[in-house]
């Protein structure tokens, strides 16, 4: 069994001065913390993975494919496989649980 305690991943990404830090990743997905500090821009780009993303703590806005909503405790977004999204007005430090699916990176196009 792989069992883990967020307060721990947290601080181990805080540690690493990452803002994403993988700890987990199987064959079929891959689970990991990220953070976007108050004010904060949110500089990534499309995945070819589908992803969700459950919200830890702080409060901001996130759209995805040009649909605008507010994230809080307790926020799970979807997003799916190339799909266009950004965290933005950021008021609070986001604190970001991420799984993706297949594992990230995993589904990349390579030529």
């Amino acid at each position: 069994m792989e069992a883990f305690e967020i307060a721990d991943v947290v601080a181990q990404r805080a540690e690493s001065g990452d803002l994403y830090l993988e700890f987990l990743r199987t064959q079929s997905l891959s689970c990991g913390v990220y953070v976007l500090a108050a004010g904060s821009s949110d500089p990534q780009s499309p995945h070819d993975e589908e992803e969700v993303y459950y919200v830890l703590s702080g409060r901001g806005k996130v759209t995805v494919d040009g649909e605008e909503r507010v994230v809080q405790l307790g926020s799970v977004v979807f997003v799916g496989a190339g799909v266009d999204h950004k965290f933005h007005d950021i008021d609070a430090e986001l604190q970001l649980l991420v799984f993706f699916a297949p594992p990230e990176g995993s589904a990349s196009k390579s030529s």
